[in-house]
């Protein structure tokens, strides 16, 4: 059996990263995780290739060479996805299709033979059971939670590592908070599960046998869903991290409540973990309460951040405005409360109703969707009527975004987060960076617009905290991807799902 596994295309998003990619020589930001997986999980005998067209195109030989073709995808690769399920079935190709812009609505992608739904930990041995007789169903779906403690290192001769800036792995599924608007409980469940220390230790080991030496990020929903099983698992991983001389810097996701664990704090960093993405979501305490985020409206968000920076870990930050709760001058709110924190990369979107979650189910009952989600979290489409109206949220959307991607907002927030921030991480200057630091000196240095404060910001951490000079030059070039498209955005009309952005 010779199967191909195919990855869909990102459009140009907040996380794509397109615009950095060029500085540092990388095709794509992070490799299709899942899909390495899955490969791991089917018989050894098989022929396995995969494409992946964020690094490369999808060729006639490729599918030539393929018996069945397996796809994943997330909601926001929904289009892609869809081109290359009619292009298969124009060359007759079996398509087998998993992952969630399936398990949401996979009643949307017609042509596919099989869906193996949910966790494949379940659902594709049954799958791969029912093939070998003969007997594939249409769709294979399960609400078990199997334990991970089995599932396999993933398939990374499979890809070619150094396409990407930075590989991933997974540690836990699953989130014990139930935020009205998130999927993940409906994805993963409630009840963190994890994988062993011992399980652990031997994917760090798989990663650094395949060469790498760089960022590598833990995918988990909540890295401290189960704070104990953490506690137990970092050790195993500093200990192997010592060993190793440090080869990976760690950026995974938490809760804010990290801030509260002095103890957990300090173990990360030793862990050299140097980035870590919260939802923080909005300074209202009215609409935390609204959508259920009630470990954010019981503390400061505010010296929670601080906290976090002053343990070397930089907070990556997601922001929600369009809460039933929010006012007109929810959008001054967040452009203040943002710059006060110092969270430079600032994922800022409008509240988007994703399937089957708390909010969807609520919207539907109250008549107020519009349409399905985009999967994009800053393209600005709404799919449900908003309190203040789809026009108000719009503008004050843009506001925000304009604001905050200014040069001005944008480089105050680098020093603030400067300010607080104590560089812990153990981290490897290559190549690629340092090319990447020449080509800034003349993209902004010279050629932007932003080279004043450019020059500003490293003079100045140079003399003031010269260690966080990489990410200080690191966050600069993000900068020009920010406010690439932070212009898209802002040059569209208000535009609610089904209808295009101007």
């Amino acid at each position: 059996m010779n199967v191909l596994f195919v990855y869909p295309e990102y459009p140009d998003t907040f996380w794509s990263f397109k615009y950095v990619l060029k500085f540092i020589s990388k095709k794509a930001a992070f490799p299709p995780l899942g899909l390495l997986t899955i490969g791991a999980m089917l018989p050894e005998k098989w022929q396995k290739k995969l494409v992946d067209l964020n690094v490369e195109s999808l060729e006639d030989e490729h599918l030539a060479w393929a018996d069945m073709v397996f796809l994943s995808a997330m909601i926001v690769q929904k289009k892609s996805a869809k081109e290359i399920i009619n292009r298969c079935r124009s060359l007759g190709k079996k398509i087998v299709a998993g992952g969630p812009a399936f398990i949401a609505q996979h009643e949307e992608f017609t042509g596919v033979d099989h869906f193996v739904l949910n966790e494949a930990e379940v659902t594709l041995p049954l799958f791969l059971h029912d093939l070998e007789k003969g007997e594939a169903k249409k769709i294979y779906t399960s609400s078990l939670r199997p334990a991970i403690s089995e599932t396999p290192i993933p398939l990374w001769s499979l890809i070619n590592i150094h396409d990407y800036a930075a590989l991933a792995l997974q540690y836990s599924r699953g989130c014990p908070y139930n935020c009205e608007f998130c999927d993940i409980v409906i994805m993963n469940g409630r009840k963190p599960r994890s994988k062993t220390p011992e399980q652990m230790k031997k994917e760090f080991q798989a990663l650094y046998d395949t060469g790498w030496r760089k960022s590598v990020f833990i995918v988990d929903d909540n890295f401290i869903g189960n704070r104990q099983a953490v506690k137990n698992m970092l050790p195993v991983l500093i200990e192997w991290q010592k060993e190793h001389k440090y080869p990976f810097m760690l950026l995974t996701e938490a809760s804010t409540d990290l801030a509260n664990d002095e103890d957990l704090m300090q173990m990360m960093s030793s862990a050299n973990f140097f980035k870590v993405f919260l939802g923080l979501e909005t300074p209202d305490k009215e609409s935390l309460k609204e959508c259920g985020k009630y470990q954010n409206s019981s503390q400061n968000l505010v010296e929670a951040v601080h906290t976090i920076h002053n343990h070397g870990m930089q907070v990556m930050g997601g922001f929600i405005v369009g809460f039933d709760n929010d006012t007109e001058s929810i959008f001054e709110s967040q452009i203040a409360f943002i710059q006060q924190i110092g969270v430079v990369t600032a994922m800022v979107g409008v509240l988007t109703a994703l399937p089957q979650t708390r909010l969807w189910q609520r919207l539907k009952a109250e008549g107020r969707l519009i349409g399905g989600a985009s999967g994009e979290n800053t393209d600005g489409v709404l799919n449900f009527m908003p309190r203040m109206g789809i026009e108000t949220l719009h503008d004050g959307y843009k506001k925000v975004l304009s604001s905050i991607y200014s040069h001005k907002y944008y480089y105050q927030r680098i020093h603030t987060f400067l300010e607080n921030y104590t560089p812990t991480a153990i981290r490897r200057v290559g190549r690629n960076d340092i090319a990447a630091f020449l080509k800034s000196l003349w993209r902004i240095g010279i050629v932007s617009r932003a080279r004043f404060h450019y020059w500003k910001l490293l003079i100045r951490t140079f003399m003031k905290k010269r260690m966080a000079l990489p990410i200080a030059v690191e966050l600069a070039i993000c900068g020009l991807h920010y406010e690439k498209i932070t212009k898209r955005i802002c040059a569209s009309k208000p535009f609610a799902h089904g209808q295009g952005p101007a």
